[in-house]
């Protein structure tokens, strides 16, 4: 059975004394929409998050994570030469009148300058002749790229290609790719320094890094553009000031100027409109949660690492705090396992939430035990 414990006097508690002024909602075109602080994981803004959608070549994330991975784990170094195959130079040369880092037909390039193709200038060759030469096939390659994106928790995503080429079985959503992002941020800390160069020179044509925000806005540091018709204009761009970063993922906007002016204003509110706050200390209890059958009743609920969040400025007295866990609980209980969730929530669907453990252990009572247990539980004030 799912429990529900309200803590909204301990969350108003600990967050009484703010002033200022509440942030005010913010309303954006983009039909798709998502926006996280990074170090806590809370939601600042949201809109269709969990649709399915047109990536276009923001879906190059994925693409770029398989060879992160295999960079990571050995499987490739940055030497390594792929071939430019005639399908590559087809479908993602000159002659496709896509995005490309003019490759030269039958050409051999270094695993480096393909990877900077596809960052700095989107290529769709560079995509395909990565993806021809770790699986063979640009299918096969694109059947990986759903198996991998399922291993590292991305569970709509689908991909046709390695490209973001219109295909009805590539589809990824707005909050997926904000994971996907701060999984790159996150786990490749060193490779993911080339999502910020500026321009890219490849046989003899210097393209300049099409994301709208690198080198214009204060802490942009990446990711990727991505623009079909059916799509429309998106963007999954990442931003750090003082220490803080957010990760936002738009989609279905009319042009590149919009995109651009739309993704400027949201960051410049999620920075400005929000701060931080400690609510609990690592280690102390914030709640107790029933245990069936053990040698106690309850069991306390502690955070593993502060507990931290962003929420509107002065939004405190607004916050709802709830704790979440399937109960009674089971004994044995181990201490230090994860049993519940803590959620807090603030107006305009700013949330966030962190894993809690239990304090101590619990275990399994005797015959006697277990069946006062059991008679406590049918008897409601017993």
């Amino acid at each position: 059975m799912k429990r529900v414990l309200s803590i909204v006097c301990i969350a108003c508690f600990c967050l009484a004394g703010g002033g200022g002024v509440k942030a005010a909602p913010f309303e954006t075109p983009a039909e798709y929409v998502y926006m996280i602080d990074a170090e806590t994981g809370t939601v600042l803004y949201e809109k269709n998050p969990d649709s399915l959608m047109a990536p276009a070549s923001m879906s190059k994330l994925m693409t770029v994570e398989m060879v992160f991975d295999a960079l990571k784990s050995g499987v490739l170094t940055m030497q390594d030469k792929f071939h430019i195959s005639d399908n590559a130079w087809r479908k993602g040369g000159v002659k496709s009148g896509s995005s490309t880092m003019f490759a030269k037909l039958d050409s051999d390039i270094e695993l480096k300058d393909l990877l900077l193709g596809v960052i700095v200038q989107s290529a769709n060759d560079g995509c395909i002749a990565i993806a021809e030469g770790m699986s063979g096939t640009e299918a096969a390659f694109a059947k990986a790229m759903t198996r991998r994106a399922r291993e590292i928790g991305l569970k709509k995503s689908t991909f046709a290609n390695s490209t973001g080429w219109p295909d009805p079985g590539q589809k990824m959503t707005a909050r997926e790719l904000v994971m996907l992002a701060d999984h790159i941020i996150r786990n490749y800390p060193d490779l993911y320094t080339a999502f910020g160069h500026k321009n890219f020179t490849w046989n003899g044509i210097k393209q300049n890094n099409r994301n709208p925000l690198l080198g214009r806005m204060e802490g942009a540091d990446g990711l990727k553009t991505g623009h079909t018709q059916e799509s429309g204009y998106g963007l999954v761009a990442s931003v750090r000031r003082n220490g803080q970063r957010l990760i936002l993922a738009m989609n279905g906007l009319k042009t590149s100027r919009q995109r651009a002016q739309e993704a400027r204003k949201m960051i410049d509110w999620g920075f400005r409109a929000f701060r931080s706050f400690k609510l609990f200390d690592a280690g102390v209890e914030i709640a107790r949660a029933k245990v069936w059958g053990g040698d106690a009743g309850s069991v306390g609920l502690v955070a593993a690492k502060p507990v931290r969040g962003l929420m509107p400025i002065t939004a405190q007295k607004d916050l709802k705090a709830e704790i979440i866990y399937q109960g009674p609980l089971m004994a044995p209980v181990k201490r230090g396992h994860v049993v519940a969730e803590l959620q807090i929530s603030a107006p305009g669907g700013v949330r966030f939430s962190t894993p809690l453990q239990a304090m101590e252990d619990v275990s399994k009572a005797g015959l006697v035990g277990r069946g006062l247990g059991v008679l406590t539980h049918m008897v409601p004030g017993l």
